[in-house]
């Protein structure tokens, strides 16, 4: 048995509660033995890049739960259905306009494609220290201020499960005659029941992308992307859905995406259940008095955010306490808050273990853990940056390593990244300002993961612009 494998099978036994994405949870099992099912693509079991068969009407199965007109499997993720979006709505070396929130996959799209970009900046949510909404009359604002703009991109939900406003949105992107394209990776859940926020495809956008693994039980690297309506170009998007996904796409994923819609149109009832029991849930864990439970009328209910702000602990201890003492993996923890990822795979039973373990710790913060820790900030609000070329031109630029302690006024020759949930700090191109770089080493002092920097050295363009 590798070690690997070896790893995965004693953690899969173990008593831990996995308050993190895959929606299943590993309790939803709807694929028994994965071998048994991984063919090519043989006789009766028809072609993802060119369906006429088994798989066409799985996938118009699909898109009638969504109620989309058009719906594809995606097995390479979400991040090749923003590509190929992103790809298939703008022409090489075009205008996009991008949430400065979105995931790093959207800012590969704007690389490869050579692309131009506009940027709007989600709203603050003040003392939360996380993202906003992006608003209707900004998107307005940057369209109307250029006509070049080819295309509009936003995340909604929020990694921490902030909604804007989609539908606003399209009637403003519609009225200049461009697509909406809206990264809805962690809100494939959203139109199986009213009580949780407006799903973009019945909110007009153009096209939608759905990462089923992220909040329903699906396997890992499992996706949909939803085109509508004729501003963005489909037969485009198709084209190079096929240049970003794999040639040999895998059945074993195929059949977990349609196993999971199967289940979804046979199970509707469980999600109205499910919500049930997140707003018990949400309740109870409202009546901490030294942890809080973050919320706002725009949030996702079903992601739970607690913020560490005038404890002694930080986020990232916090998360070891529950690992350690509670064996609960949480989804994410940066300084100033957890979170964590509930789904119609999470039992009564989970929801009040996960409660017990949080009031636990609150109830110990009043005696064994006196004092206050207050934060620098947030991982997970983005900074405005200033661009001097494309992010194609400073890929391609000669590039040198340079200390953090020296970093200050130069341009970045990469992305910095903070995982999760994988928005840039920094894209190719961008000056490295005094905030950007505080941020960077408050983040490496901190304990977070960050891609783009070794050893506290960034690469910056030689010989500076």
């Amino acid at each position: 048995m590798s070690e690997l494998y070896h790893k995965l099978k004693v953690y899969a036994d173990s008593d831990h509660l996995p308050m993190h994405m895959p929606g299943h949870k590993r309790r939803m099992g709807l694929i028994s033995d994965p071998f048994f099912i991984d063919i090519t693509e043989i006789d009766g079991f028809d072609n993802l890049h060119h369906p006429n068969g088994i798989l066409k009407e799985a996938q118009m199965r699909a898109a009638s739960l969504y109620r989309s007109e058009e719906t594809h499997y995606l097995v390479n993720g979400s991040t090749a259905g923003i590509l190929a979006a992103v790809s298939g709505c703008t022409s090489y070396g075009g205008k996009l306009l991008l949430a400065r929130n979105s995931h790093k996959s959207a800012y590969h799209g704007v690389l490869l494609r050579g692309l131009k970009v506009q940027y709007i900046y989600p709203q603050s949510t003040g003392k939360m220290g996380i993202n906003g909404v992006i608003l209707p009359e900004d998107v307005d604002y940057a369209l109307k201020k250029d006509p070049d703009i080819q295309a509009v991109l936003v995340t909604s939900p929020t990694y921490d499960g902030i909604v804007s406003d989609i539908e606003k949105i399209a009637e403003v992107v519609h009225r200049y005659r461009i697509p909406l394209i809206v990264d809805e990776a962690h809100g494939a859940h959203f139109p199986f029941s009213d009580r949780f926020p407006k799903g973009s495809v019945s909110c007009g956008a153009d096209v939608v992308v759905h990462s089923l693994h992220k909040t329903l039980p699906s396997l890992t690297q499992t996706g949909l992307i939803h085109l509508n309506g004729s501003l963005a170009d489909r037969e485009k998007i198709r084209r190079y859905l096929s240049v970003y996904q794999t040639s040999s796409p895998s059945y074993v994923l195929m059949a977990g995406i349609d196993e999971c819609m199967d289940w979804i149109g046979k199970n509707k009832d469980a999600f109205e259940r499910f919500f049930d029991r997140i707003l018990a849930f949400r309740k109870k864990l409202g009546r901490m008095e030294h942890l809080a439970l973050l919320k706002t009328e725009s949030m996702d209910l079903s992601r739970v955010l607690v913020s560490v702000k005038g404890t002694r602990i930080s986020g990232q201890e916090l998360s070891r306490i529950l690992r350690d003492e509670f064996q609960i993996e949480l989804e994410m923890a940066c300084n100033s808050y957890v979170c964590a990822i509930t789904t119609v795979a999470d039992t009564e039973e989970n929801l009040e273990r996960l409660l017990r373990a949080f009031m636990e710790v609150d109830r110990r913060l009043d005696s064994r853990l006196k004092g206050v820790w207050e934060p620098a900030g947030s991982k997970d609000t983005v900074l405005a940056a200033k661009s001097v070329c494309t992010l194609l031109e400073a890929s391609e630029r000669e590039k040198e390593d340079c200390p953090l302690s020296e970093a200050e006024g130069k341009v970045s020759g990469d992305f910095v990244t903070v995982y999760p949930p994988g928005i840039p700090l920094l894209a190719p191109g961008e000056v490295i300002s005094r905030e950007i770089l505080d941020r960077i080493l408050s983040s490496l002092q901190n304990g977070l993961e960050i891609h783009g920097t070794d050893r506290n050295i960034l690469q910056v363009l030689r010989n500076g612009r």
